[in-house]
């Protein structure tokens, strides 16, 4: 459904940067386009800041991460939540011509298909993956040979070193977010969330009017993921390990608080978290690795990317 779509994409990207010099060269022979003189870099940005990384050399040091860059790091994010969910309601991940890619391809450890107790969790659980992998393909196809590969995975230790943290389980207990559907959405919660505050965070530094259009596209959908989570999460009676889920987070991405439960103070539904003017929040790329890392410190690695990221944006903040 992003064929036609994607054409205009990648003529615009081509004509910005791709992650260094010789990214951009490639990005152009896959594209197939030659001669194209190539703007300075606007940046997508996703608030970046302590989450980047430089690689590469030249001029392109001096005008900071590129689009391709950012992109990239989205994309591995989206490889995150495919692979999640597209395990969880299929028992397979992506295919090896969905993962292919500049930098170190991983393993991915751990899921399986959950035996969902009712027909609409699946249903909606299906729904989710089918976009995740939707997200995958565009983002893979807009970047062309700019692509960074799917890195490490880990949804198996991961997870219960994020419950543990959390409070949802004691010490020397496991949490499988597999073993059942009510684990399953207490999984989902864990990421939807994040992805809606990092696309989120992109859009006051979003220049070109085709980025923009891309990632307020794909954070509508992240949204109405999160939100389906939230509701189904509080009709169930889950209110108390998702608040502990909501903390965790917030322990670990500085000292503003960026997160809420799906119930506010006086226990009422709170599907959807807002600050006071009625406005979702923004996390830097360096925040949403803070969470996905499991570590409020400066790291490259951890938690569900045991070996990192793919790409030049691959470092979480100091909120330690």
């Amino acid at each position: 459904m992003f064929e036609g779509f994607n054409q205009k994409f990648v003529r615009t990207a081509i004509q910005r940067s791709s992650e260094n010099a010789v990214d951009r060269r490639r990005f152009l022979r896959a594209a197939g386009y030659t001669g194209v003189g190539l703007a300075g870099v606007a940046g997508l940005g996703l608030g970046l800041g302590a989450g980047t990384a430089f690689a590469g050399g030249g001029d392109d040091d001096d005008s900071g991460p590129s689009d391709a860059a950012v992109l990239n790091f989205a994309l591995n994010l989206e490889y995150l939540e495919a692979e999640f969910y597209l395990r969880a309601v299929t028992g397979e991940g992506l295919s090896d011509s969905q993962i292919d890619g500049a930098g170190t391809l991983g393993e991915v450890t751990g899921g399986y298909k959950v035996d969902f107790e009712s027909s609409l969790a699946e249903q909606y659980a299906i729904e989710i993956a089918n976009d995740e992998l939707a997200h995958v393909e565009f983002l893979r196809s807009a970047l062309g040979d700019a692509k960074v590969a799917r890195p490490a995975i880990n949804l198996q230790e991961a997870f219960t070193a994020a419950a543990q943290a959390a409070g949802v389980i004691g010490k020397g207990e496991t949490f499988d977010p597999f073993a059942d559907e009510n684990s399953f959405l207490l999984g989902a919660f864990i990421f939807e969330d994040v992805g809606v505050t990092a696309y989120k965070g992109a859009s006051p530094l979003v220049a070109n009017k085709t980025f923009l259009e891309a990632a307020a596209g794909i954070l509508a959908v992240e949204a109405y993921h999160a939100g389906l989570v939230r509701t189904v999460l509080l009709a169930k009676g889950l209110e108390d390990p998702a608040g502990k889920i909501s903390d965790a987070r917030d322990s670990l991405d500085g000292g503003d608080d960026l997160d809420q439960g799906i119930v506010d103070g006086d226990g009422n539904a709170n599907i959807v978290p807002t600050d006071v003017n009625g406005i979702a929040y923004s996390r830097t790329p360096g925040q949403v690795l803070n969470i996905v890392y499991l570590n409020p410190a400066s790291v490259t690695e951890g938690g569900f990317f045991p070996d990192g990221v793919n790409g030049e944006v691959n470092t979480s903040d100091d909120n330690a």
